[in-house]
């Protein structure tokens, strides 16, 4: 059976433009059939601009929006027929296998939690997110979605990221981190040394290599590096504007002479590989791990390549069982 993945096409701040543009893209490349929910007079005049024959894209009516200056719980208890509320509910009632939503990260979090419920022995969902590397990707969790956390959560983190780890992108017996601010065992605060324990006894099933310091995060040191909620955004948030920071740098000193816009032509194919490895749009978004469904989140600002990628991450997770895996290491680490 093929994977359909249902796409809350009003959510985001380019909607539905870009999110309907994502969605053909997608059906195109990856042959991936969707589903965009919302509006559908909007729905329909975006798609008019395709063409769109033989895509296997339906739609799905829903009225309402939630913004992104809403109360993620009183606008669920409010607008039972938000995009993201009946977007939610095509995976629960099956229709659908998976959700990419990039409206609101607190609405989908909240519907997907409410109408898909908690993976078994899961305490609280977590929000992935693949950070580049020297090597390959990391992923840090949790990215936001809980600011305070008990130390078997993390543990819980850990086996929910190295089982999206295996299961999508293929990587063997993930290696596992704590951020920490520093390597050795006794630093940090209460949290992170009473996980450091639990993480150690269980050695046999994760391949836990201790703490990892913020600048170690990005020289490939580990694969999953687990926090709380709190440091987790924090590191995305500085990361991205560093990031931003750099670029805007790079752009005002090579507009500076005529000799750094000629070098700058010279490494172009060099800077353009390093912006593909940086760009957090070869991703598409971050994935709420530990919900009984795949829900990947994109970013509010995204624009069609980052959907269209979205929509190919939530195919893969459904296909590499991304939550059949986490239950079995998750037994397999109490036994």
């Amino acid at each position: 059976m093929s994977v359909r993945v249902a796409v809350d096409a009003m959510g985001g701040d380019h909607a539905p433009e870009e999110i309907v543009k994502g969605a053909v893209l997608a059906a195109r490349e990856y042959n991936i059939p969707v589903q965009l929910v919302g509006k559908l007079e909007k729905i329909r005049a975006e798609l008019g601009k395709y063409n769109t024959k033989d895509l296997d894209i339906e739609l799905v009516r829903a009225d309402e929006v939630i913004g992104m200056d809403e109360a993620p719980g009183s606008a669920l208890r409010k607008k039972k027929n938000a995009s993201i509320v009946v977007t939610v509910d095509q995976v629960a009632k099956g229709n659908s296998q998976a959700l990419v939503a990039a409206g609101s990260t607190g609405a989908a979090m909240a519907a997907s939690l409410f109408g898909l419920g908690r993976l078994p022995n899961i305490d609280r969902p977590a929000i992935g997110v693949l950070l580049p590397t020297m090597d390959k990707p990391v992923l840090i969790l949790d990215a936001g979605a809980n600011s305070a956390c008990e130390p078997e959560m993390l543990y819980q983190f850990a086996i929910m990221g190295s089982s999206f780890l295996s299961a999508v992108l293929g990587v063997e017996n993930p290696r596992v981190g704590i951020l920490n601010i520093g390597g050795e065992q006794g630093k940090g605060n209460p949290l992170v040394q009473q996980t450091y324990r639990i993480l150690e006894e269980k050695q046999e099933t994760l391949n836990f290599i201790g703490n990892v310091e913020g600048r170690e995060m990005f020289m490939g040191y580990c694969d999953v590096v687990v926090c709380d909620g709190f440091v987790g955004n924090v590191t995305l948030k500085v990361t991205e504007g560093v990031a931003k920071m750099v670029m805007e740098l790079f752009r005002s000193e090579v507009n500076k002479s005529l000799l750094a816009k000629i070098g700058a032509l010279i490494a172009k194919p060099a800077l353009m590989n390093m912006k593909k490895k940086t760009d957090s749009d070869e991703y598409g978004g971050a994935l709420l791990l530990g919900i009984k469904g795949i829900c990947v989140i994109g970013h509010g600002s995204s624009k069609a390549y980052a959907i269209k990628n979205a929509i190919k991450l939530a195919k893969e997770s459904v296909e590499g069982d991304v939550n059949g895996k986490i239950s079995k290491l998750y037994e397999l680490s109490r036994t």
